[in-house]
């Protein structure tokens, strides 16, 4: 059970020194559940219910797996933000560059969620490991959701790099805090890894190597 003090700080954003943070990655997995929305052309309502559940759909699975309260009830400005990220989206009309302003959107936002999630766990007094695994979810689910409802591949089952730049941006995280950094120097240090190996695979394809022998059988 987490105590009332504790409560009543988590219904600030998280970590006063990350908070711009926070609403940085909301803003960009808004965007990015805009876009794929906009890709099949659906209205603005449908264009801001991506942009909503793209948004915070990471969190508030942490939230819940974490049993403290769901962070944009608690603060009205992180829908906001999403369905603002949807009407720039809308605003910004048929462009070329839409597909691959997605991909690094998500990049950006991959990072971003990977440390606030971490972050979020490690305020309630969650173990590193546990940490990590909030991180990734909090970065990832989101994205999931988007994707089903898009009718697209999930970024679970591609295998270019995607969760594992969350998870490395969260470990990083949970590494530096544990070596002494603030929260903030640990952020801005881990947040640029995770996008620095997504941005990888973006611009030269890295990708984990598949089972072995998996095609052969097929």
């Amino acid at each position: 059970m987490i105590d009332a003090p504790t409560l009543e700080a988590l219904s600030e954003p998280i970590l006063p020194t990350l908070f711009a943070l926070d609403y940085a990655g909301v803003a960009v997995f808004g965007a990015t559940g805009a876009l794929a929305a906009a890709r099949q052309k659906h209205d603005l309502v449908t264009l801001g219910f991506f942009a909503a559940i793209t948004g915070v759909g990471g969190g508030t699975l942490r939230d819940l797996l974490l049993d403290a309260p769901v962070f944009w009830v608690q603060d009205w400005r992180y829908i906001a933000i999403c369905l603002a990220a949807a009407v720039v989206v809308w605003f910004v009309g048929q462009r070329d560059w839409r597909f691959r302003a997605l991909l690094w959107l998500d990049a950006l936002g991959l990072a971003a969620y990977g440390v606030l999630g971490a972050a979020k766990a490690e305020a309630l007094g969650a173990a590193p490991l546990i940490c990590i695994v909030m991180g990734a979810v909090t970065a990832c689910f989101g994205g999931v959701v988007r994707d089903l409802l898009a009718g697209q591949p999930s970024i679970l089952l591609r295998r270019e790099i995607t969760i594992t730049a969350a998870i490395l941006a969260a470990t990083a995280y949970v590494a530096l805090k544990a070596v002494g950094l603030s929260n903030l120097e640990a952020a801005l240090i881990a947040a640029p890894c995770g996008f620095a190996l997504r941005a990888g695979a973006l611009i030269w394809g890295w990708s984990l190597p598949s089972f072995p022998g998996g095609a052969a059988r097929a």
